[in-house]
């Protein structure tokens, strides 16, 4: 079809893809149910029509028509135009060998004998070419064998130079370090010549230092001889209380027997009163006997 034909299908085209959607808002519109009720699609056809899943199948056959074997193609023969002519040529009218052979020969080995010296020209130019490269690679291994020779002399001297450097910073760091322990010894004997007195002054108030014999008397002999003094006047303060506590029972008993007075039938105790009364020196006595132990212990 023509362009114009095909521009206006197309336009015809849009214009009812453009309809549709127009159409079927209008048609959803226009079938919309009424408040209350509902649509529900039901069959209007004519024929009912059978739902089954199986496809229903029919068999059928063709014949085709009988062909006959198609004969090859012949082969194309064109036609002929004008007329066949001949000619007869006989030996030794055209071409003589031993006279149309020699401008050829000389060709032939001019040729040979010029690629020949061409070949022995180009070995002796590459002979001269493979001396001059072995030449060259002589002298530049030569002078690549001196370049390494310098570059390691350099470097030598480089490691010497930079280990001498090392070796005067170290002389120096050592120099200061020697100055820096000399003026830090001085300084601390100066600060110490007064500090060690003072702490020796100071232990030795504290106690830090003391006489062993003194200190053995105060710790040990004192603290025995406080404990015997004390154990001695408990021995002497228990005799005096056993001594008290007689005098006591005495008294009390001679007292017992004055406050009651003796029968009239025993005449003879007068007599015997200063008996008892001597009793009393005998029992002072035997007290003081008793005290005179504790006293000489």
């Amino acid at each position: 079809p023509s362009t114009h034909e095909v521009k206006r299908q197309r336009r015809a085209q849009k214009q009812v893809l453009a309809r549709k959607p127009l159409e079927e808002q209008i048609r959803s519109e226009a079938l919309k149910p009424v408040e209350g009720r509902e649509h529900v699609s039901v069959q209007t056809e004519l024929y009912l029509e059978e739902i089954s899943d199986r496809i229903i199948e029919v068999d059928g056959e063709c014949q085709t028509d009988e062909f006959l074997d198609r004969p090859p193609t012949p082969l194309f023969i064109p036609a002929k135009t004008g007329r066949d002519v001949a000619t007869q040529i006989e030996e030794g009218e055209l071409f003589d060998f031993d006279i149309e052979v020699k401008p050829m020969l000389e060709v032939l080995v001019g040729k040979t004998v010029e690629q020949a010296l061409l070949e022995v020209m180009e070995e002796e130019e590459l002979a001269q070419l493979w001396s001059h490269q072995r030449a060259f690679t002589e002298l530049r291994n030569a002078e690549f064998a001196e370049l390494q020779r310098l570059e390691e002399q350099d470097r030598r001297i480089r490691e010497e130079k930079e280990r001498r450097r090392l070796e005067h910073l170290e002389k120096l760091r050592k120099q200061k370090e020697t100055a820096e322990k000399i003026a830090a010894r001085a300084f601390a004997q100066r600060y110490l010549a007064d500090l060690i007195p003072s702490v020796f002054n100071n232990l030795h108030d504290s106690g830090f230092f003391y006489d062993p014999i003194e200190r053995d008397i105060e710790t040990e002999f004192l603290p025995w001889l406080m404990s015997e003094v004390e154990e001695t006047l408990q021995k002497k303060v228990l005799g005096r209380t056993m001594l008290d506590s007689l005098i006591r029972t005495v008294v009390e008993k001679r007292l017992d027997e004055f406050s009651h007075p003796p029968p009239s039938d025993q005449t003879e105790a007068p007599a015997e009163e200063p008996r008892a009364t001597d009793a009393a020196p005998q029992v002072s006595g035997e007290a003081d006997a008793a005290d005179q132990p504790v006293t000489e212990e």
